[in-house]
């Protein structure tokens, strides 16, 4: 069972999704999945370890909107495939944005500078992968007429500025896929995936006596436009103003080491990165995580259970398969603050001798995939949020963040506040900007003294890199007590 339980979207027939991938990806290119085969037949007499073949056919696009008028807009066609070999270690790879036989044999010939010579390898008939689906094969940028998706932006705008007279910019911005991936391997199996994503983001700009100040709210998922609706709209509009209100009226923060609140929701992106990078298998098969070979090992405080969930309904993070054709599951990395396991794809797997968990990801076709987190998240306590608050005599109640940066091998990090309060004999007083949080992920976990009822996901907006690929993940937690945390102040 899942660590979160959501409403899932109807089951679709997966022979139906499948048929639309073959004809976004194989029909119009004259490709039949025979010929598939023999790409496979000609890579694996060179005894390598693994192949596949990864097609991809993407339509994106983007609104920005400014002082009522919009300033841009993009749309963007894109199509290819990668063709991956693996021995041992070694990985060759090579793609082309032109789906055919022609490049798919000239790449696959590319590949094969890391076989192994001689022998021959059986390649099995090809057949089909299945799995339930957690969201519905929407063409987003179809959902909605252009005109309507300005108009959208426009509602968001009108709705920020008549929250506050002091409002004197806002910048909206809405943004839509639609991608269709197919997966083939060697050993036979041919998965696909419909992958729709959306996302609305609303930043206002305040002033007030000289006075300038910016708040930020949004959200999306794996679903289509009509998710925006007039209340979704009014609610980020209501969050962005009261973030720059709060910060326009905040003081300089303190500096020193206190105890420190994290909200719940968004904060989890401090999780996601201080820890959550840590425990993908790439970086602890080459022991240059701080968590390398310490599975089975007390590396948080009790009560402390973190999951990665590539299944939850419709959430950002989520996928139907990884990129590799794998099932994505609910993988938990730790557990009442014993580490479980890291999070795999298909090559570190094997190597570190070890079940796939679903995790391979890949920014496009033509990127080789790697270990990623999907939506990670901490587990709810058994403390009542208020609880948490009262029980701290000074320290820092962080609601949200902005950016931050966390060195892997060591687990230190930096995190910038957007929305925090000051903690004062147990309850929250006035508001303060400029903090930040310093300080080690490995250590931070044992000093969680208090978790909260209260778990929440974030609102949709994360797009997580490593090695020069981004893709789009989920974060949350319920609301934590951490002692003793480095916090750096403009005071």
């Amino acid at each position: 069972m899942n660590a979160v339980q959501q409403n899932e979207p109807p089951i679709k027939s997966f022979d139906t999704l499948f048929a639309t991938a073959q004809q976004s990806l194989l029909l119009p290119n004259s490709i039949e999945a025979r010929q598939i085969e023999q790409v496979f037949a000609s890579m694996m007499a060179h005894q390598l370890d693994y192949a596949d073949l990864y097609f991809q056919y993407s339509r994106a696009e983007s609104w920005s909107l400014e002082e009522g008028i919009v300033k841009s807009g993009s749309f963007n066609i894109d199509q290819g495939v990668g063709v991956r070999a693996v021995s041992g270690e070694k990985t060759a790879f090579a793609y082309s944005d032109d789906i055919s036989m022609e490049a798919l044999e000239s790449a696959a010939q590319a590949t094969r500078a890391i076989s192994k010579q001689g022998g021959t390898q059986t390649v099995p008939v090809i057949r089909h992968g299945s799995r339930r689906e957690i969201y519905l094969p929407h063409d987003p940028i179809a959902s909605l007429k252009d005109a309507d998706k300005v108009a959208l932006l426009e509602r968001i705008e009108r709705y920020a500025r008549a929250l506050d007279p002091r409002v004197v910019q806002v910048m909206a911005g809405l943004a839509g896929e639609y991608e269709v991936v197919m997966v083939a391997r060697n050993d036979g199996l041919m998965n696909a995936d419909i992958r729709p994503l959306v996302r609305l983001s609303v930043t206002v700009i305040i002033e007030s006596n000289g006075k300038r100040e910016q708040g930020s709210a949004g959200g999306g998922g794996r679903f289509d436009y009509d998710y925006f609706d007039d209340s979704m709209l009014r609610k980020y509009a209501a969050l962005a103003v009261h973030q720059a209100v709060i910060n326009l009226d905040a003081a300089p923060a303190p500096a020193g080491n206190m105890t420190v609140v994290l909200g719940n929701g968004w904060p989890g992106i401090l999780l996601h990165e201080a820890i959550g990078h840590g425990l993908e298998g790439d970086f602890n098969r080459k022991g240059s995580s701080a968590f390398s070979g310490r599975v089975g090992e007390r590396v948080a405080a009790k009560g402390v259970t973190v999951v990665d969930d590539g299944t939850l309904a419709r959430r950002r993070g989520s996928l139907q398969m990884d990129d590799e054709g794998n099932p994505t599951q609910c993988t938990t990395l730790i557990e009442d603050g014993i580490l479980k396991g890291y999070l795999q794809d298909t090559l570190n797997a094997r190597l570190m001798g070890v079940p796939v968990t679903g995790n391979a990801r890949r920014e496009s076709f033509a990127h080789l995939p790697m270990p990623r987190m999907t939506n990670t998240y901490m587990l709810n306590g058994d403390k009542d949020p208020k609880e948490i608050i009262a029980s701290v005599k000074h320290g820092l109640y962080a609601v949200n963040f902005g950016g931050g940066q966390v060195d892997i091998t060591s687990g230190k990090f930096v995190f910038s506040t957007a929305e925090a309060y000051m903690i004062e004999d147990g309850k929250i007083t006035h508001p303060v900007k400029g903090a930040t949080l310093i300080g080690n992920g490995p250590d931070v976990l044992t000093r969680i003294s208090m978790i909260g009822n209260d778990m929440a996901l974030d609102s949709g907006v994360g797009t997580c890199g490593k090695e020069g690929q981004s893709v789009p993940v989920g974060v949350g937690q319920p609301t934590v007590r951490i002692d003793g945390l480095t916090v750096g102040g403009t005071a």
